[in-house]
This record gives structure tokens, sequence and C-alpha cells, in this order.
């Protein structure tokens, strides 16, 4: 085994990625971190300060994007042949004809709620032709959200626009969210009185919760637990119990943390984003998607335009070992993706950007006794959340939005891509021709039996998952005299082929979903590590919205960088960090409940 350390490379475009190509990537006179001449803000590096990303998801991407802008030379090393990590876009093998694109095939939809702050910042500086805010420009925002009940119940079917009379800034009052709240849940869904009365009260006490309870309290109380689900009808424990949980984070209600699910889907999400309060502009709304595929109007833009900041890319790299001696990282130990050769690549600086089921077979011993927050992320829980696309003769839409299938035994989510992809013609730009639509569904639970088969989606083969998918999509959204899915619509599918051996002993899933059951957030690490030159970014590190999400890999990379730039004495400025909304107008109550909770007295409106 080799070592090598990083030189000034020069510069490439995309080609195909063999073993060769890897292992001159990795070497001396390929190599290694970017030193050129860099576009847009950034300037050239300061002498000896190179920065190593070990992963390019969109964490690993956000945080190359930071650096190269401040000056830094990065290369960033990943495992597969695309930038973009479980975000990316995936062709459908031979499915081109005539000129025409690949059908797109992704690992699960992508959407970018309202509240998202730090993520579309990004996406502004990556410039998109004709777009003056750069690929922000591409969101479209969905304005219906369907929860599709099972065996012909009626659906629930929500606008998601706006509170048209907001309160004032300066005005808000518990009285009117309590007033909001339970006309929404008087809106269609059969939910007992006594019951919408007693879920909105539960929301006031979070709502006025200070810091501490939350964090001791609520952070190890399940939101079942929370809100009694289990003392509750079957309307309300499916409504607001498992549909707030399992089919939004994969995280089953019975364990999921009353902190996550109440602070980021219940206020942020819903509430606040009704109110148009701490959301992305003007223009953004609860519920937004992109107008194309997501690499088409995302990902290759931005590998792009970092090329264009002078950020190195050696794709096909896994990542063996972070190596560390002496107090500091001395180097990472890289292999081609299918072995081979390993050699060990060194920069100053050192950004972990794996998700986190990788990265922490990344950390040594050593490197684990040098920060024991490392060794708290063993604890730290991920589940399965993949998709599969369906490709259709017939456009079908089904809403303008989200569906939600309440009822589904496996949790199931679903969008119709097309009618958002108004920059696209999808029988003209894509496979054979033949397809008009793309719904794009998303299993979240892949333990319990399905309504064909008795079968849990684990013991399934991937032709019994599809059928079975596809029997509780119809389920859910073709109602009682109105068949919207038509099984002679379907053309073909696409799952994540990061998915196998299904129907086997050893299903395989390489990319999982972090989750939140109690507890999370106390083995959850900061990007800065005791180390000096090691640094997290991740979903899984700690950060404000506190969210498996693109959002909190976006924010875990500028508190990763802001970081470094303090380790290395930059004078650079820092990133932005965006946090989520607090109404100024709850503060006081809030003070009240610190003072209570420091009492150990219970919050004002807990009634228990």
């Amino acid at each position: 085994m080799t070592t090598e350390h990083a030189q000034q490379p020069t510069r490439r475009t995309p080609t195909g990625r063999t073993r060769r190509r890897f292992l001159a990537g990795t070497g001396a006179g390929g190599a290694a971190l970017a030193l050129g001449a860099a576009a847009g803000r950034a300037s050239a590096a300061p002498a000896g300060r190179t920065v190593a990303v070990l992963g390019g998801g969109v964490s690993g991407l956000s945080a190359a994007h930071e650096l190269a802008e401040r000056g830094y030379a990065v290369t960033v090393y990943e495992y597969y042949d695309a930038l973009g990590g479980k975000a990316r876009s995936m062709d459908v093998p031979g499915t081109a004809a005539d000129g025409r694109r690949p059908l797109p095939g992704e690992h699960g939809f992508r959407f970018f709620p309202g509240f998202y702050r730090n993520l579309p910042d990004t996406m502004r500086r990556i410039p998109f032709a004709g777009n003056p805010d750069g690929v922000r420009g591409n969101l479209r925002n969905g304005t219906e959200a369907l929860f599709a009940r099972a065996s012909g119940r009626p659906d629930l079917h929500f606008p998601l626009r706006r509170v048209t009379t907001p309160p004032a800034p300066g005005t808000l009052t518990l009285s009117w969210i309590r007033d909001q709240l339970m006309s929404v849940l008087n809106l269609g869904t059969r939910l007992p009185a006594h019951e919408a009365a007693y879920f909105v009260n539960r929301l006031l006490v979070h709502l006025t919760s200070c810091d501490a309870r939350r964090e001791d309290q609520w952070e190890r109380t399940s939101w079942w637990d929370f809100i009694r689900a289990q003392e509750m009808s079957p309307e309300y424990q499916a409504l607001l119990g498992i549909g707030q949980t399992r089919n939004l984070v994969a995280t089953r209600a019975e364990v999921a943390s009353t902190r996550t699910v109440g602070r980021v889907i219940i206020e942020a999400l819903l509430l606040w984003g009704l109110l148009g309060r701490g959301m992305d502009g003007p223009d953004a709304d609860i519920d937004r998607v992109l107008n194309a595929p997501t690499s088409e109007a995302w990902i290759d833009p931005w590998e792009t335009h970092l090329r264009s900041l002078g950020v190195h890319f050696v794709l096909g790299a896994q990542v063996r070992e972070v190596l560390y001696a002496g107090g500091r990282v001395r180097g990472v130990r890289v292999s081609d993706r299918d072995g081979g050769e390993e050699r060990t690549v060194t920069a100053d600086h050192y950004v972990s950007a794996l998700p986190v089921e990788h990265a922490r077979l990344t950390w040594g011993p050593a490197l684990r006794a040098a920060d024991p927050q490392l060794a708290r992320c063993d604890a730290l829980e991920t589940d399965w959340m993949t998709g599969v696309m369906f490709y259709l003769r017939t456009p079908t839409p089904v809403v303008h939005g989200h569906v939600n299938c309440l009822d589904s035994p496996w949790s199931v989510t679903a969008v119709g891509q097309a009618q958002f992809w108004d920059v696209r013609d999808f029988s003209r730009d894509y496979g054979d021709g033949r397809a008009r639509d793309c719904l794009s569904a998303i299993i979240s639970e892949w333990d319990k039996p399905g309504i064909l088969y008795g079968k849990t989606a684990r013991e399934c083969t991937k032709e019994e998952v599809v059928a079975e998918l596809w029997a509780q999509l119809k389920d859910g959204v073709n109602d009682a005299g109105k068949t919207t899915l038509r099984d002679e619509d379907r053309l073909g599918w696409f799952m994540d082929p990061a998915v196998t051996g299904l129907g086997g002993p050893a299903p395989r899933n390489r990319e999982q979903l972090l989750v939140h059951p109690t507890g999370t957030l106390h083995n959850r690490p900061t990007a800065r590590t005791a180390v000096p030159n090691f640094f997290l970014a991740g979903d899984y590190v700690r950060t404000d919205v506190d969210l498996a999400s693109m959002e909190g890999a976006n924010e875990s990379a500028r508190r990763a960088v802001n970081a470094l730039l303090e380790a290395d004495n930059s004078p650079q400025e820092r990133c932005l960090v965006r946090e989520l909304y607090r109404p100024p107008e709850l503060e006081p109550l809030k003070r009240v409940d610190a003072l209570r909770h420091r009492l150990g007295l219970p919050n004002t409106f807990d009634l228990g």
C-alpha cells in the first residue's frame, strides 16, 4: 500500500470509471486535491490548505461548495459513479430509444418543504440557464395533499394553501392557533370531537414547552405515548400517529421522538407552513418538488459548478478507514469500489460526509477513543425507506401534490411526477415514447404483512414487492366508482439497485435512512470533533432541523465548514446557518415553562 499527498491536478471532465482510472485518481499525478483556478467567489487555496471530503451526497457536495467558495482545495471521494447519494437520479437500463433519454429512476421522490432554508440558499448559488435564482428556480409548489383511505373509505383531500388572513406579527395567540387546528381536524376527518380537542391540547403543550423540557422530557417520550394514541380510535391512530411518523420519516409512532415529530413535522412543516412563517421566501409553499428528474434539475448543474470552482472528484472510491495517530487524522485508506489495491490519501483537513451506517465502519479504535461521541453513533438506528417508480401509458397525476396512503400496511406515499415537469414532455423526452407519466411511490414499512401475499416487503421478491405495492396504491387511490390506477396503464417499474437479495435469507439495502426513536438526539454527534482536523457532515449530525433530510445534510455541512474555518483560524466569512422558525409571541410562555421545568412541574397546559 502506498501513500500519496495532495498535489495540484489538471481539471478533467467526467468519464467512465475503471479500476485503473480510480488508482490514477488517487495517485500523485492525477489527483489528489485541486488547487486550480476557481470561478465565482472562489480564490486560490492557501498553501497547505487541502480538504478531503468523504462522500458525494448532499452533505458532501454542500461542504465542498462552501469550502471551494472560500478558497480551499477540495477533493470529494464518492462510492458510486455518480454524485448526489440518495438524491441522485439513475437511468433505467435499456429503456432509451430513438434519441430519447433513458427512463428516469430514483431512490425515492425528493420533496423540499417550504421551511427548508439552508438548502435553497445553496441552490440559489448553483447557476442554471434562464433562472435568475439558479437551481432553486426549478422548484415547483404542490398545491394539494391526499390522505387516501383503503377499502373505499372517504379520502381526506387538503389544499396546501397558506391561511388567507394570518395574524399580524406580534398578535399570534394560542386561542387563534387552537381554532385553526380544530378547523383543520374537522375538515373531512372522522375524529371524535373529544379526540380532536385532546390532540390540539397536546400540540399546545409542545408549542409552549421550553428547549430544556423538549430535550429532557419530550425527546425521551414517544409520539404514540405523547398523544395517548393507544387509548384512542383507529382513525386517530392512523391519521395522527402512524400517518405523521412511519409514512413521513420511516419511524414507528410507538418509538418516534416527540421532540422531532412535534418540532419539525407538526410545527415547522404544517403549522408555520400554513401561516407562511419561517419559509424560504414569499413564493415557497408547504410542499415543493423539482421540475425535472433530480440530477437534471439539480445534481448535474451542481457538479458542473463545483468543477468550475476547482473541486476534484474521485468516483468509484470505497473509503476503508480514517487513519488516526498523534492527535490528528493522518490519512484515509481508500480503494476502488470492487476492492483491489488500496491507497492512502492525505490532506490537511478531512470532512466525513458518509451516511452514518457507512461512516462508523471507517472509524477505528484509536479514532473512537479520541472522541467518545463517535462511539455513541453506534446507537443511531437506520431503516429502509425505498421507492419504486411506475411508468404509465396515461398521464395519472392523482393529486397536485403528494399522496399518503394512511391505511396501507407498508406505509405507502407517492407523487405523480410528470405533472410538475413543465420543462419536459415525458413521452417525447424519455424511454421509447410510450410512457407518459411516472408515479413515484415509497415504501416506509418493510416489516408488516401486505394485502396480496401476507408477507413483509423484506420477505417478498422484487416482483412481489412491486405487485404488492401496486395493489396497496390502488386500494388507497381508487375510490368506489372511480378507477384512477389501471393495470393496463402500467408499462414497467424501477427499484433502486441498492436493494438486493429480496426474497432470500439476507435482503440488503445499502441506502438506508436514519430514523428517530426516543433518545436519538443524545447520540447524534456535533460537526466538530475532538480531533482538530476531522469534521462530520451528514443528516445524522446534530443540527437545528433535527431530522434525517436534505436540509439536515446541508445544515450539517455548513456547521462542519464553520468548525473547520475556526480550527484553521481562517479569516473567511462563516457559513450562515438558518435555524427553524421560533414565533416570538410564544417565547414568554416558553420562559414560564423553563421555570416550571426547573421546579419539576409540568407544562402549564399539560392536563396529562
